[in-house]
């Protein structure tokens, strides 16, 4: 996969890319990344990519034909990528959208600054929004580090065994089970006898039943929009009363 992103500071992005999981993964070209400083793409000689909106509203507005000259130059002889606009306005990201963003061979990432972007650009070039939730943030960078992180520890080779995501929440619809490791004993807490017993079935059926009691009582929204069992709703209703859900 090759991910391009624009953006008016490209170092804050380099060190996060460059760094953990997501670094290691690029090392090892299982994903490119390049990030792209929208300001060389502006013909002012000043480099202002900003100007006022044309409306009673505060603030600066980034300007169309930088971002188009970033996109036009750096797309330039190759097959169009799934253009992202980062925007408190687009669909929230989800594990599910990340899944199939993964599956993708290109993606542009625009970020946005100010304001906000010219509209135009964005009936332009511009496939999909998408919001990292119902907040407003200074700029479109740490949204475009959350969505890539998101993407690429999905990507074959990033994580030693697919079941290191697929085990983690939201994967499956579900929130994930509790976890614990050593010492065993902790401020008079004990983890939980199954877990030592080395008996995979009754551990494997713990996890589902301890996944499905984390998800009733944290985020019982998520219940709804999943095909539950009766041995699942049984399990449930022990401790959410059926109102609740």
């Amino acid at each position: 996969m090759n991910i391009d992103i624009a953006t008016l500071f490209p170092e804050m992005l380099e060190n996060y890319l460059s760094q953990s999981v997501v670094g290691r993964a690029r090392a090892k070209d299982i994903f490119t990344v390049n990030c792209h400083n929208i300001r060389d793409y502006t013909k002012d000689k000043h480099r202002r990519v900003d100007d006022t909106p044309y409306s009673e509203q505060k603030g600066m507005l980034m300007q169309c034909d930088p971002i188009y000259n970033c996109y036009k130059a750096v797309t330039e002889g190759k097959p169009k990528p799934h253009v992202i606009y980062m925007s408190p306005q687009g669909r929230t990201l989800t594990q599910q959208r990340a899944r199939e963003l993964s599956q993708l061979d290109s993606i542009f990432i625009l970020c946005g600054h100010y304001e906000g972007v010219d509209e135009r650009i964005i009936e332009k070039i511009v496939d999909e929004e998408i919001s990292v939730g119902d907040y407003v943030l200074t700029g479109g960078e740490l949204p475009a580090l959350v969505l890539v992180d998101c993407v690429v520890r999905m990507l074959e080779g990033t994580l030693s065994k697919s079941d290191c995501y697929e085990d983690e929440s939201h994967y499956s619809g579900l929130l994930e089970y509790p976890q614990y490791t050593r010492p065993e004993v902790w401020e008079g807490m004990t983890v939980p006898p199954v877990l030592l017993s080395g008996h995979h079935a009754n551990i494997l059926k713990w996890r589902h039943e301890q996944a499905l009691l984390n998800t009733a009582k944290k985020r019982p929204e998520l219940l709804k929009m999943l095909e539950l069992s009766e041995e699942d709703l049984a399990i449930i209703h022990k401790a959410v009363k059926f109102d609740e859900l």
